[in-house]
């Protein structure tokens, strides 16, 4: 059997990421990158790992899948300073998730204490600074930021980040930290022009490494996981930020 290709994520400087955001609709940022870009370093995210080991089954998988685990909680980032909202269904419209969209879905919050780590306040803070950038906004510009906590396991032999296949997401930007992968292959990154053919693909490793992307101008996915032994799983942390308030049915 032939042994698949695994390519390296095509990082950017911190000081080219906004320029190859807006030309290109995603970039790479190296874990070694985001103290310049966001403001804290992996050692200071370090203890937001320890919260990807109790995250509850996803119990809304139409596929009958057991593979996904996670948590949900929103955010309202404005004027330098972050509210967490009042807890609320993660809702999609079907045009955007075919597969889960139209419903309400009510995820567990996210744990008090990772919201209360010093480092969490300064990664999504420094998220809606690019995003107020990218998108021309001002500094007093609100941004609705949902957080999301995954861990894909193998459980069922295969696990499946991205069940309903290449989307959007309907928000602004799209912010994809690997956590931790373990004993698994697959899992690659796969972004695609939205209106044209180009593509880009590539496997991050590096805890904390940071694909950001413009949910206006690209498409993205992340193909199936295999166990290499007996049982893996990979953890991210998926924050998107919207202008316009929350999507809501």
């Amino acid at each position: 059997m032939a042994k698949s290709l695994m390519f390296s994520p095509p990082y950017a400087s911190a000081d080219a990421c906004e320029t190859q955001l807006k030309a290109e609709g995603h970039t790479v940022l190296a874990p070694s990158s985001l103290q310049a870009l966001l403001g804290c370093n992996p050692q200071e995210l370090a203890p937001l790992q320890p919260f990807w080991q109790d995250l509850p089954p996803d119990a809304y998988l139409r596929d009958g899948g057991r593979y996904r685990f996670r948590r949900h909680a929103c955010f309202i980032a404005q004027n330098g300073q972050l509210t967490q909202a009042p807890h609320r269904a993660h809702w999609q419209p079907l045009d955007y998730n075919a597969l889960h969209g139209g419903i309400e879905r009510w995820f567990e919050p996210l744990d008090p204490a990772m919201v209360n780590q010093p480092a969490w306040g300064t990664l999504l803070l420094g998220l809606s600074r690019i995003t107020s950038a990218l998108k021309s906004k001002p500094a007093d510009h609100p941004w609705y930021i949902e957080a999301h906590q995954f861990r894909i396991d193998t459980t069922d032999g295969i696990g499946r980040p991205t069940p309903e296949g290449a989307h959007r997401d309907g928000v602004e930007l799209v912010a994809v930290f690997l956590v931790d992968r373990q004993g698994i292959k697959g899992g690659e990154s796969r972004v695609f022009e939205a209106q044209g053919p180009q593509g880009q693909r590539f496997t991050m490793t590096a805890p904390w490494t940071l694909l950001l992307l413009d949910d206006e101008q690209v498409i993205h996915e992340s193909t199936p996981i295999q166990p290499v032994g007996d049982y893996g799983y990979r953890d991210t942390l998926v924050i998107t930020l919207r202008s316009s308030g929350f999507q809501s049915s």
